[in-house]
């Protein structure tokens, strides 16, 4: 039997002009883009903070949306109100529903794979702690759980990493300020993978003075919210990580390392 994945709501864009409107709004690209294929992106703030991300599908005639239940509604409204003349119909579908299925999700191979399952197919729930534990080991930082709308920059959840920005692409809300951080070169704050014993929700993560926040937690293992400048910093002067007390270690990615071991060289800014 399917499973559906927990907290996801579906909006269906149709219409002639539905490329036109996420091209001229959204963070990725929908230059090229083939049916069937999946694209991972956001609608930012014009201070260009996420308001909601998603993974977009496009089909034959429509484009669908997955995007976090709670957001569903707000990333609605705004859609339908930068549609102004286009031709271009949105509505969030009440009976279809995100399960597993064979789509590839962008953001990370290790997540479960989706598709999107018509109303009245036999399905039952993934539990959500199976859930968050497959996406916390996959390094995925989830909207609702990790940040809510206006929380957070693309790179502060690693969308960029993930396919989730063009940069190159014309035009879309938020770009000034997103292409700017983008050209300063050295991101502050990024989300990074993390194991420890006492790991909690909004608990700080110390070496001496803050140099994070965890922000979800699966176990043993957690998401945290990190000043890439302050972890260098303290790596360098042989600082011992804890959260709640216990010691933590970072599980970093290859990029990761490479862009904390890019600060070593800096002062930590305050």
């Amino acid at each position: 039997m399917k499973r559906i994945l927990p907290n996801r709501a579906i909006l269906r864009l149709s219409g002639p002009d539905m490329l036109l409107l996420l091209g001229r709004t959204v963070t990725h690209s929908v230059d090229n883009w083939q049916t069937g294929e999946m694209r991972y992106g956001a609608l930012l703030t014009p201070q260009g903070k996420v308001i909601a991300d998603y993974l977009a599908m496009l089909a034959l005639d429509n484009i669908y949306l997955d995007v976090h239940a709670d957001a569903a509604d707000d990333l609605e409204k705004r859609l339908k109100m930068f549609r102004m003349r286009s031709d271009v119909a949105i509505e969030r579908l009440t009976g279809d529903v995100v399960t597993e299925g064979s789509w590839i999700d962008v953001r990370s191979p290790q997540m479960p794979h989706r598709a999107i399952t018509p109303d009245g197919v036999s399905a039952i729930t993934m539990p959500e702690e199976e859930w968050h534990a497959a996406r916390i080991a996959a390094g995925v930082p989830e909207w609702g759980a990790d940040y809510r709308a206006a929380e957070v920059f693309p790179t502060d959840i690693n969308m960029d990493m993930m396919g989730g920005i063009d940069y190159r692409k014309g035009c879309f809300v938020g770009q000034e300020v997103a292409s700017r951080m983008k050209r300063k070169g050295k991101i502050r704050k990024r989300t990074v993978k993390l194991r420890g014993d006492k790991l909690t929700p909004g608990a700080d993560i110390l070496a001496g003075t803050p140099v994070g926040t965890v922000t979800s937690v699966a176990g043993t293992t957690g998401l945290a919210l990190v000043r890439t400048d302050r972890l260098a910093k303290a790596e360098q002067d042989g600082a011992q990580f804890t959260c709640n007390g216990a010691p933590v270690t970072f599980d970093l990615t290859d990029w990761q390392r490479a862009e904390i071991d890019s600060h070593v060289a800096e002062p930590a800014d305050d």
